[in-house]
């Protein structure tokens, strides 16, 4: 089985970049609509049956205990010395609301399908100190310089030269690479703008805090949310200063490599949309990942910790 993870995930994003270089038009909010779109359908039956083992595992935590307290009596005979307290019944008795804890809410990863990248996001429930700024450097510095940080550039490469979203940048390879340097680029200064420099200045917590409960329509709303509200170092929800001041500076920014015919407002403003809009659809499946890692895969991508 796991011989066969590096052809799946190859062949994924293959399937990625054919799908959007198909289905896309030159609109720049199609990317972010097609993201969405393209996780829904695989959220949301992976929110459902979620739900229906949070509705199942409380009935079996009720049951289990009441039946080893019915058997208990039964199991004394004439001879043999009653069990202390600290035997191991207390230890069954605590199992099933473990398991529905963990069914429920799921464990992130810090790889999305083993390859994309995932380290800021915190699991349902779990309780960190405030992010240092030492954290947030290494978040930013992960997300831009991690080995599978091409995936984006490169899909929004192909894509602007399939619009010939710049026709200063010409076609073919040569323009394929222009392109692709361009939105590396991009992104590296969006993500060290975002999850280091401003958070920093605003004292905000950068990391994605999963919901991890309730329906698929109120987790959805929470992730999309996040976008424009975030967390405070003392753990109070604010306005996001972060991603939108961070992601208007990057773009503003980019105006500094990019050539002289692309240097408008309205060209500016629609890379700040972009680069929010993709971060809003990273909260989202971000949200669903446990979940989907969980039901779909069967926590084929699960972190099993070291042993010593």
């Amino acid at each position: 089985m796991e011989s066969n993870a590096p052809f799946f995930q190859e062949k994924l994003l293959v399937l990625v970049v054919l799908s959007l270089r198909k289905l896309l038009t030159k609109s720049t909010s199609s990317l972010v609509l097609f993201a969405g779109m393209s996780v829904m359908g695989l959220a949301a039956s992976a929110s459902l049956a979620a739900q229906r083992t949070d509705a199942e595992n409380p009935r079996m935590a009720a049951l289990l205990p009441a039946a080893a307290a019915t058997a208990a009596p039964d199991a004394q005979t004439p001879g043999v010395p009653a069990q202390s307290s600290s035997s191991s019944a207390p230890a069954t008795q605590n199992q099933p609301p473990q398991i529905a804890q963990q069914g429920s809410g799921g464990k992130q990863t810090k790889r999305i399908l083993g390859v994309i990248p995932n380290f800021r996001a915190v699991s349902a429930d779990e309780k960190l100190p405030p992010e240092s700024i030492k954290s947030k450097f290494t978040d930013a510095t992960l997300d831009s310089f991690d080995y599978s940080s091409i995936v984006f550039p490169a899909i929004i490469a192909g894509y602007s030269l399939d619009t010939n979203a710049t026709p200063q940048f010409h076609e073919g390879a040569a323009g394929f690479a222009r392109y692709f340097w361009h939105a590396a680029v991009d992104q590296t200064s969006e993500n060290y703008m975002v999850e280091f420099i401003f958070p920093t200045i605003t004292r905000e917590d950068a990391r994605y805090y999963t919901l991890g409960h309730g329906g698929f329509f109120k987790r959805t709303g929470y992730a999309l949310s996040r976008a424009v509200i975030t967390r405070s170092n003392s753990g109070h929800e604010i306005f996001n200063i972060s991603e939108i001041g961070g992601a208007g500076a990057a773009a503003s920014l980019s105006n500094l490599y990019y050539p002289a015919a692309s240097r408008s407002v309205g060209k500016t403003g629609s890379q700040w949309g972009l680069d929010v809009g993709i971060d809003a659809g990273v909260f989202w499946f971000t949200e669903f990942w446990p979940d989907i890692n969980h039901h779909v895969f069967h926590n084929r991508y699960a972190e099993t910790p070291t042993q010593p």
